[in-house]
């Protein structure tokens, strides 16, 4: 891995972040000779988690602020996925011809292993988990980050070797600036792709040409994995410039993939179909986390996986932290964080999966939900919501006032009958849910919004929940 291009030059990291990705790359800039300076809008006291595991390493803080110098004096820019393309500083950035990267862009710069990419609107961090699982072997090194919360892709970088294979979670933003530079995964998987983060895009179609990324940069030896039932994945087939493989949570028809069949899941490749495991054995509950497993089981079918260690895998891989997670069980009532559902259709997702086809009487579902406004509509929420609930917290913030601007004219009709409550913290959120909650029944943190405003993040927001039912 030659690095050269980066000692003794002036990178300036513009946003450090307190997910751990701005560590990581500062400390990999750091380690390989670049003079960095780290900008950002928040202030030390609130990068106080981040900024003590950079206390060993020589960097320049500009912080609560961002300085025009500082972007069109650095050689090059990391950009944090929070500033946008859009941003006057790296327009001006831009106009002295100043290189913009981000930690993706990096990454591929310098891997020198096969990558598999995994991108989508809903299931990507399963999927890259799972993969990464099915993928190993004794002999055979696997290295799982990215955008994914279990390892930012720069803290192992330089101990991937060209025989290992890495499975990375990636992001739009991620994608816009790998594009950008030429890059794409040998292999690229779409989990799908639904209207999300229509705060920053100006559209689905906008949206949707960012994922589109993850192919753009493929030779004639790339191989897209794409969702069969999903409209927006089928018509990247288009993009494909490789060869393409489906996979579907039903059936398939003739194509090439992983399928579903009378309640059995197989894999086609070639003229050879195998059968690899029955749906009810799957330790993954949910509709949508079948299409989770159809996909990783392409993946993993593609790289010659035998069927035994699929199986293996398959029959205790319960998925991951945040996502339908049971937190405890409190006189009767089970209480589960969603926290990554950040929109309609997730949530509604996990209340299918909960209430398995029951309807709200029987379901008993207390549903804690709202947040930070990701400009998504909210009808269709509200009548599954109707559907399958006992009961409706809010938490606060932009996404839930938008919430109640559709849901106050239903309430007036008397199309909305729910009890509607407003919670003014987690700990007030979980508190409510008692009034409603039964002894049989569950209380679901699934927010259907991003969590900016009142919690650092969405994992914050979970782990408040977490603690806020453990004290019950």
């Amino acid at each position: 891995m030659d690095t050269q291009g980066i000692t003794h030059t002036r990178i300036l990291v513009a946003g450090l972040g307190l997910h751990g990705g701005g560590v990581a790359t500062v400390r990999w800039l750091v380690r390989h000779g670049a003079r960095v300076t780290v900008t950002d809008l928040r202030s030390a006291e609130q990068l106080r988690p981040a900024l003590a595991h950079l206390r060993d390493v020589s960097v320049r803080y500009v912080l609560g602020k961002h300085r025009l110098t500082d972007f069109t004096s650095a050689q090059l820019i990391v950009q944090n996925p929070a500033m946008p393309e859009n941003s006057v500083y790296l327009r001006a950035a831009r106009r002295r011809g100043v290189r913009i990267e981000n930690e993706a862009s990096l990454f591929f710069r310098f891997c020198p292993a096969p990558v598999i990419g995994i991108t989508g609107t809903r299931g990507k961090s399963t999927v890259t988990a799972l993969i990464g699982k099915l993928l190993a072997a004794p002999r055979r090194r696997v290295w799982v980050g990215g955008n994914i919360r279990t390892a930012a892709m720069l803290s192992f970088l330089d101990t991937v070797r060209r025989n290992d294979t890495v499975v990375l979670e990636l992001s739009s933003w991620q994608l816009e600036r790998m594009t950008e530079h030429g890059f794409s995964p040998q292999m690229a998987v779409v989990t799908n792709v639904l209207p999300d983060h229509l705060n920053r895009y100006a559209s689905l179609s906008a949206y949707l040409q960012a994922k589109r990324g993850i192919l753009l940069r493929q030779n004639r030896d790339g191989i897209a994995v794409l969702n069969y039932r999903n409209s927006a994945t089928r018509e990247l087939r288009r993009s494909a410039i490789g060869r393409v493989v489906w996979f579907s949570s039903a059936a398939l028809g003739s194509g090439q993939g992983s399928f579903v069949r009378a309640g059995v899941l197989y894999c086609r490749l070639g003229k050879k179909t195998q059968r690899i495991i029955a749906t009810r054995e799957l330790a993954l509950a949910g509709q949508h986390n079948l299409e989770n497993v159809a996909a990783a089981v392409a993946v993993a079918c593609l790289r010659s996986v035998p069927v035994t260690h699929l199986r293996k895998v398959l029959t205790s891989f319960r998925g991951l932290p945040d996502r339908l997670e049971t937190i405890r069980r409190v006189h009767g009532i089970t209480y589960v964080n969603d926290t990554t559902a950040t929109t309609p259709d997730a949530t509604i997702a996990a209340l299918r999966t909960l209430s398995a086809g029951k309807a709200a009487g029987n379901a008993g579902i207390v549903l804690i939900a709202g947040g930070s406004n990701k400009g998504l509509d909210f009808h269709v929420l509200l009548r599954e919501i109707k559907k399958y609930a006992r009961a409706l917290v809010l938490l606060p913030g932009t996404g839930t006032d938008s919430m109640k601007k559709t849901l106050l004219p239903l309430i007036r009709k008397g199309e909305f009958t729910l009890p509607v409550v407003q919670a003014a913290t987690m700990v007030d959120a979980v508190a409510l849910t008692v009034r409603f909650a039964n002894p049989g029944g569950i209380v679901l943190l699934s927010p259907a919004c991003a969590s900016f405003g009142v919690f650092v993040h969405e994992f914050d927001r979970g782990e408040q929940f977490r603690a806020a039912v453990r004290k019950l």
